[in-house]
């Protein structure tokens, strides 16, 4: 079984942000507890760094993309370690 930072990378960056926008419109309703409060924070701030990390991970693809002059050829693209 996959562990839980595993199984949320698998999560697609469209889910994640669903997700988070549910988290913002729960949170800015008022009826939560301290508690959840603190548990939809937590939640939410993991769903920012991995929607953050999605995109920054895109545009580096595209400015691979983009140098490659004479025509698009994609390149292997490694993120950079957390």
């Amino acid at each position: 079984m996959a562990n839980k930072e595993t199984a949320n990378k698998e999560i697609p960056f469209e889910d994640s942000l669903a997700r988070l926008e549910a988290i913002v419109k729960e949170m800015e309703s008022g009826t939560l507890s301290l508690d959840q409060m603190i548990a939809h924070f937590e939640e939410g701030s993991a769903l920012v760094k991995r929607c953050g990390d999605k995109l920054n991970d895109v545009e580096k693809k595209i400015e691979v993309l983009i140098k490659k002059g004479d025509g698009i050829q994609t390149a292997p693209f490694e993120s950079e370690p957390s």
